[in-house]
């Protein structure tokens, strides 16, 4: 490693806030490796990579196979995120490319007693999946011979979960904005976590792989809270099973939506430079903290059909936004901390000015008499992604080319870790830090997530971590 960049590296270090009492935890170094990498590269070859070059002491992975497919039949992968990310490329080739389109089938064969009378129905095995689908369960059994910990990590609220870009919700369980419409410019496909047909699927699927992969340690469920990716994220949700789940707990939802149709009317035409300088903090409405209560029931559902179908050493961890932008996807780390065995905070900086861009160019249309500077002090204000302003107009923001080195401050970064483990108590809050970008920067940011988890982190995803980036990681993390 160059020298110069050790030493920036460890003076980096050196400056961040003393390390919590999770210091005195077991170190904790997983890697997300989705199927198509384990079809591609082989069993040895990932676990060589995983354990040898890495010092990994995790690893998760999904139930599903890929297939190469076409722009009208497949997805782009690496995924386009609404666009934004269309200019990302693989760092490790994917059936010999950097960027393709792709489609997926289950990797196993649901039982399908586990879902009659269900409205969401797995996936029906193909004949690819008879004929490789054995590989994921191989790997999970080679992985743990190998000492690693193994998780299957699937998707919170979007049938049938196997892969976040395959799959959805039907339209009457997806979130709706305060008059009853669905939000506009969304990179996920969550449904509702008020739906007791999405929390019937989930339990039905929860018994179906540990009955296939009774060899993993646990579950990481992906977005079990509403992702708020884009400023009408922020108002969900006034559908017709939240509005049954609020009366159930006895909250005035007509009381709700009327604060949130305010506010959002506030945010789509009645904003003026002055008034936007004023708002100090993130807008509060009290269907957040309506938003919370139904994701700690959500992952309490979770955790008590985990243990029913395997027994309470099955792990839990929960795959989450962080500080603050959990407050507005309704996941409470105090809340939900005694329900899971870890949530894993995720780091992704690339996503952070995308979604600063998304909400700014919003508020921006809706109020033409906004300054482009005002809008982006305002959004690094409310969501601390530097440690001094931020980029000075919101047209600086975007999301960072596959060689340029993303925009954070490294004390804001540290803090939504440490802020999340003293919200969480004694549940673990792991790092999930992300490996696109350049190599020093990359370096740069894997040494703040490690230091700021006292030594608790998880690493997203394969596909972009070089042999010398997961060197780097055996480096940092030794």
């Amino acid at each position: 490693m160059n020298r110069r960049r050790f030493l920036k590296s460890a003076a980096l270090s050196a400056s961040l806030p003393a390390v919590a009492s999770s210091a005195q935890r077991p170190r904790v170094l997983g890697i997300t490796v989705l199927p198509e990498y384990i079809q591609t590269e082989g069993i040895d070859g990932v676990l060589k990579n995983l354990i040898e070059r890495a010092g990994a002491t995790a690893v998760a992975t999904s139930p599903y196979l890929m297939l190469e497919a076409d722009s009208k039949t497949g997805s782009r992968e690496p995924p386009a995120d609404a666009g934004a990310g269309a200019v990302r490329l693989l760092d490790r080739p994917l059936f010999g490319k950097r960027e393709l389109f792709v489609t997926t089938t289950p990797a196993f064969a649901a039982n399908k007693e586990l879902y009659q009378s269900l409205r969401y129905q797995p996936a029906p095995p193909s004949s690819y999946t008879r004929k490789q689908g054995q590989i994921v369960r191989s790997f999970v059994k080679e992985a743990r011979s190998a000492g690693l910990k193994v998780y299957l990590q699937v998707q919170a609220a979007i049938p049938p979960g196997y892969r976040v870009q395959f799959g959805g919700p039907q339209d009457d369980d997806l979130p709706r904005l305060p008059n009853g419409k669905l939000p506009q410019g969304r990179v996920d496909k969550n449904g509702t976590l008020a739906s007791p047909h999405i929390l019937d699927y989930e339990r039905a699927l929860i018994r179906d792989l540990l009955e296939h992969y009774p060899e993993i340690n646990g579950l990481r469920p992906d977005w079990p809270e509403f992702p708020p990716y884009s400023l009408d994220s922020w108002f969900l949700d006034f559908s017709a099973h939240a509005e049954a789940a609020a009366d159930r707990l006895g909250l005035n939802f007509k009381a709700m939506r009327a604060e949130a149709s305010a506010l959002y009317e506030k945010l789509h035409g009645g904003l003026s430079n002055a008034g936007l300088e004023a708002m100090q903090k993130l807008p509060e409405m009290q269907v957040h903290s309506f938003k919370a209560t139904l994701v700690e029931e959500f992952v309490a559902e979770l955790r008590k059909t985990l243990t029913s179908a395997a027994g309470a050493d099955k792990e839990l961890v929960l795959n989450a936004f962080p500080l603050p932008w959990s407050q507005i996807s309704g996941l409470d780390y105090s809340r939900v901390a005694k329900h899971c065995q870890g949530i894993c905070s995720k780091l992704y900086t690339m996503h952070w000015t995308m979604m600063l861009r998304f909400y700014g160019d919003q508020l921006l249309k809706a109020n033409p008499g906004l300054d482009s500077s005002v809008v982006a002090a305002a959004l690094q204000r409310w969501f601390q992604i530097a440690d001094g302003p931020g980029l000075p107009r919101l047209e600086d923001y975007h999301y960072p080319e596959p060689e340029e080195p993303h925009h954070f401050g490294p004390l804001s970064m540290a803090e939504k870790i440490r802020s999340a483990q003293r919200m969480a108590g004694d549940c673990p809050v792991h790092a999930l830090a992300h490996g696109y970008g350049p190599l020093e920067d990359y370096h740069k940011r894997m040494s703040i997530a490690w230091q700021a988890s006292g030594g608790s982190m998880w690493v997203n995803r394969y596909g972009y971590l070089t042999d010398e980036k997961l060197s780097v990681l055996k480096e940092v993390c030794k």
